[in-house]
């Protein structure tokens, strides 16, 4: 087991991986930038350096600057969160060429898997059902239009280097196609310094489900079950559970098979996630893979009993999973709202600032993974996220009401945050039924009377 772990992060999920780490027997050194110098993580962590000011790209996203931490005190492995420099193959193989072990797949597997055209391939290759669209990047409009005709519209276009719907655009006949190739290509570029996109045909009313795996280096590769992720806005997730309500037993089993024989097909180690789309017929189609830990991932933790941090840091010290995928087993459902410093009531701004006074709820089956606390400043540099609220519960119509009590005795004052927008979340009748897809927040919004939509 490592000796000293430095977390190449901040926020609630610096202290998860701390917490993970003390578990273990770890000493821990956090970075931090000068807008995080009063953060929890820091006060608890074993060490503690300053790695530049507020600007992520000169602290967080500083890869000079955090391999130096990592040398001035001595730390043998790098555990890097999600987010910032989880995803970036260049990173990882300094990591290893300065001496450190990075908690986290190889440089290779992240470069193959980061672009969606090449895992899309992998995918192909492993047997896993993948949505009709480009054999490969589109090389000009021209090529779109044909493949658009072939497939049918509507279809979508997407950056093959993309993350959180930046670079994608649905077309939904052959006129909208010119401009809207060109406009993810522009934004594609801009945001990840590659322009290249793909096209897929536009599944309708599809749910996202992702299938959390783990691997080691030992030739073990298991899957924990999915996490029901199709709550979100503008692709970004706002609420998760598990299971899904929309899957049976058999298409749980099939979808886990397909995501672990991805893995294997690209050679995987450590904690990932295979995202999927289940169209209304509940077909499902690979969609990407994240190869990190993911922001929803206690969800899983709570339904299985198994701590997927820890279990990344033991593989990565060289160790074999702890269990087999015939000793998984799922009890019960739980449920993650993300609880972020937006106001709903206005367009989901982000709402910066000082919080005057933050209470925590409780009770049996609640978790609240948060780096916040009365008086602890909102900052404008980073995502707005403050913690992760999280209840499991014995079915999913018992977690339902234990969040909408746990939502209730959650108190944050001094700025606004989503707890309200998820208390209707939880209120509303097709949530409750199980019975929704990608497009339950914006029907949702429009059922609104006019002046209480964002």
């Amino acid at each position: 087991m490592f000796r000293r772990v430095l977390i190449a992060n901040r926020g609630e999920i610096a202290l998860r991986v701390l917490r993970a780490c003390r578990a273990l027997g770890c000493e821990v050194v956090a970075v931090y930038s000068e807008a995080d110098r009063d953060a929890r993580y820091v006060a608890l962590a074993d060490e503690a350096v300053c790695i530049g000011p507020p600007q992520a790209r000169q602290s967080y996203l500083d890869i000079n600057r955090v391999i130096a931490a990592a040398e001035i005190t001595d730390a043998d492995a790098i555990h890097p969160g999600y987010g910032f420099l989880s995803e970036n193959a260049k990173f990882v193989e300094v990591v290893a060429a300065c001496g450190f072990t990075f908690i986290g797949p190889p440089a290779e597997v992240i470069s193959k898997l980061g672009d969606k055209n090449t895992a899309k391939g992998l995918a192909r290759a492993a047997g896993v059902p993948t949505v009709p669209g480009s054999d490969g990047l589109l090389p000009s409009v021209e090529a779109a239009l044909e493949t658009a005709e072939h497939v049918g519209y509507p279809v979508m276009i997407k950056a093959t280097a993309g993350g959180g719907g930046r670079g994608m655009r649905l077309v939904r006949s052959a006129a909208e196609l010119p401009s809207f190739f060109e406009q993810a290509r522009s934004e594609a570029g801009a945001a990840f310094g590659n322009p290249d996109v793909y096209l897929e045909k536009f599944v309708e009313g599809p749910r996202h489900v992702e299938i959390q795996v783990l691997a080691d280096a030992h030739g073990h590769v298991v899957h924990l079950g999915e996490r029901e992720c199709s709550v979100q806005r503008r692709h970004q997730k706002l609420l998760e559970e598990s299971p899904s309500p929309a899957l049976s037993q058999e298409l749980r089993e099939r979808m886990g098979q397909a995501a672990v024989a991805l893995c294997r097909e690209a050679g995987y180690v450590n904690a990932g996630t295979v995202e999927f789309l289940v169209d209304r017929h509940r077909d499902f189609y690979f969609m990407e893979v994240n190869t990190r830990v993911q922001v929803e991932h206690p969800v899983t933790e709570m339904v299985t009993g198994i701590d997927i941090v820890q279990e990344q840091i033991r593989v990565a010290a060289g160790q074999p999973l702890s269990f087999t995928q015939a000793e998984v087993s799922w009890h019960g459902a739980a449920i993650e709202c993300r609880i972020n410093a937006e106001d709903p009531a206005n367009g989901f701004r982000p709402s910066c600032g000082r919080i005057a006074r933050m209470q925590f709820p409780g009770g049996t089956g609640v978790r609240f993974d948060t780096h916040a606390f009365g008086g602890y400043e909102i900052s404008p540099f980073y995502d707005s996220m403050i913690g992760k609220l999280v209840v499991h519960a014995p079915d999913r119509a018992q977690a339902i009401a234990a969040m909408r009590r746990a939502l209730d005795e959650t108190l944050i004052d001094g700025i606004a945050t989503t707890v309200p927008f998820h208390k209707r979340i939880l209120a509303d009748a097709r949530f409750a039924s199980g019975d929704y897809d990608t497009s339950f927040i914006a029907t949702m919004q429009e059922a609104l009377p006019a002046e209480l939509r964002p």
